[in-house]
């Protein structure tokens, strides 16, 4: 009986010892099943380059996490993913700030007319205006990263804009922030999430759009636009987020954090450069299809931003009426524009 009960002890501290053993060793802990929502089609260059991020981190984490792609908004409405991030309903989640208008006014200045050059520039600056001021309109989850599109102009179904009296009074789809933008450029703006608007230009309830040129490859909206204008003054970005559930974040090991964190900042530059790659192809797609791209005179460019600047002159009175410093959010942005083009 003796020789039975130390046999018993002595096999459960081995199968103990195993298991303790086996659990701190790579491939062996416990996988942690993550779920990302994303409104690109699984096709577009961000939705490859967010299933990019989730195979590196999976492999730097070795096996400890896996991560499934929902892409298409298949598993939230773009207007719904931050909050089904903060509630659980996907685990990662990337779509646009403003589609949930007023949810968060301080990063609105992103959006606005600033002229942007290109992605990385936008992205760039998503990036270091959050680590500035930590909005906390953004504390309900763990931001991994933020980024913006290319140069934000104007697309039109039939009629050429070449001047800004042309714009006048046609219906132009865009999103939250940027139907001021649309309204001071003299057009009757028409707010809608991306992917309603292929067959909103296609039936006519829009006669344009708001949008980096990417789109015109990316969406297939040069198969319903005719023509594009190189409003590059009065040009805008759209902040996007990458968001994680902020419980889900805290419950990983702090190694698998590390590996996303780190990954994360590779993500910011590879981000902002396939954007200017995808506005480089989204120009040539439209050309081959016999698209007009017009280029604005520079007295004419300069003409739109003036037309475009009581938009930032609203935001800032608007941030104040808040408790916000959104004077020093527009002055830091604008100075940070300058210096980096």
């Amino acid at each position: 009986m003796r020789n039975r009960l130390s046999s018993t002890l002595v096999f459960g501290m081995v199968a103990a010892f195993f298991i303790t053993v086996m659990s701190c060793t790579p491939g062996y802990t416990k996988t942690v099943e993550l779920t990302y929502s994303i409104f690109f089609p699984p096709t577009h260059a961000h939705a490859i380059l967010a299933s990019e991020w989730a195979k590196e981190i999976e492999k730097r984490a070795n096996g400890a996490v896996k991560i499934t792609m929902f892409p298409g908004a298949t598993l939230t409405p773009p207007d719904q993913c931050y909050d089904g991030v903060v509630k659980g309903i996907s685990d990662i989640g990337m779509s646009v700030l403003s589609y949930t208008k007023g949810r968060f006014p301080l990063f609105e200045v992103i959006d606005l007319p600033l002229g942007y050059k290109s992605g990385t520039q936008a992205t760039r600056l998503c990036n270091v205006f959050y680590e500035k001021f930590k909005p906390k309109e953004l504390d309900d989850v763990k931001i991994m990263y933020m980024h913006g599109h290319g140069p934000g102009i104007l697309h039109t179904t039939k009629k050429p804009v070449e001047k800004l009296e042309d714009l006048k009074g046609m219906k132009i789809r865009c999103t939250g922030s940027t139907a001021k933008v649309a309204a001071a450029l003299g057009a009757t703006p028409v707010a809608m999430p991306q992917n309603e608007t292929y067959d909103a230009l296609q039936k006519g309830v829009a006669d344009g759009l708001l949008s980096p040129i990417e789109t015109l490859k990316g969406w297939r909206f040069a198969e319903v636009v005719k023509c594009t204008t190189e409003n590059f003054g009065s040009a805008y970005t759209i902040a996007f987020f990458v968001a994680m559930n902020k419980k889900k974040w805290e419950s990983l090991p702090k190694e698998v954090q590390k590996v996303i964190e780190d990954v994360n900042k590779e993500w910011i530059e590879k981000t902002g450069k396939t954007w200017d790659e995808a506005d480089k192809i989204g120009k040539e797609y439209a050309l081959s299809r016999g698209n007009k791209v017009i280029t604005l005179s520079k007295e004419e460019d300069e003409l739109w931003a003036k037309k475009a600047h009581p938009v930032l002159d609203e935001y800032v009175v608007a941030m104040k009426a808040k408790g916000l410093p959104g004077d020093e959010a527009l002055a830091f942005c604008l100075e940070w524009l300058k210096k980096n083009p």
